[in-house]
């Protein structure tokens, strides 16, 4: 998943706090009333993805139809695929297809990609965004705070449970659902932020 201004203005006002020399009436409370609200983690949060340079991904569908795609994205537009199908590479508009030891190059219509960075669509929900609260946990092995998230207009808004890692990068999302009367289990897994070690070679189309 346009940058808030609201949570930029508290760390800036938390900042200007902290440099100043406090007076001696100053309520306790008012540190923690600055604190920024489930919905402003969330969205600082997305901010902070759609900011990274890089990041590997692993998405897990349970359910009727299982399978796993890993991902690989290298700022501005560069993306690696692996499918079960095959491992496919996308740069800007265009569709590395690799198949069968040949590759071609073909169109992609605008914004195809753009799931991959707002999986869950919150830049388009932020009107209608709700977010609670669901306490620590720890994410193989990284403590996380965890979040459930609601957007989206209408009846049936998307909900699903968002992890933030220590950084206040995302770690993992969970979305359940009914895909063709079936149920399933969408479980996306983050890592390697800003890694310059990811790198996105550009294919030698086949003649």
């Amino acid at each position: 998943m346009h940058r808030t201004c609201l949570p930029l203005l508290t760390c800036l006002l938390l900042s200007a706090c902290q440099g100043a020399s406090d007076p001696p009436s100053r309520p306790a409370g008012a540190a923690a009333a600055a604190a920024p609200t489930p919905a402003q983690r969330v969205t600082a949060s997305m901010q902070a993805f759609q900011d990274a340079r890089s990041f590997h991904a692993q998405m897990t569908l349970e359910g009727a139809h299982q399978s796993t795609t890993v991902l690989d994205f290298v700022a501005p537009d560069r993306y690696r695929v692996q499918m079960p199908i095959g491992t496919q590479v996308i740069i800007g508009n265009v569709l590395y297809l690799q198949s069968q030891g040949r590759t071609r190059k073909m169109p992609l219509p605008e914004g195809a990609v753009a799931q991959w960075r707002d999986p869950m669509r919150l830049q388009a929900g932020q009107a209608n965004l709700q977010v609670s609260a669901q306490g620590r946990t720890v994410v193989e092995g990284i403590q996380a705070e965890q979040f459930l998230v609601r957007n989206g207009a209408g009846q049936q808004p998307v909900q699903f449970l968002y992890w933030i890692g220590p950084d206040g990068l995302p770690l993992q999302l969970r979305h359940q659902g009914v895909s063709q009367g079936q149920p399933y289990t969408m479980t996306v897994r983050y890592s390697r932020f800003n890694d310059p070690a990811i790198v996105i070679d550009t294919p030698i189309a086949s003649e």
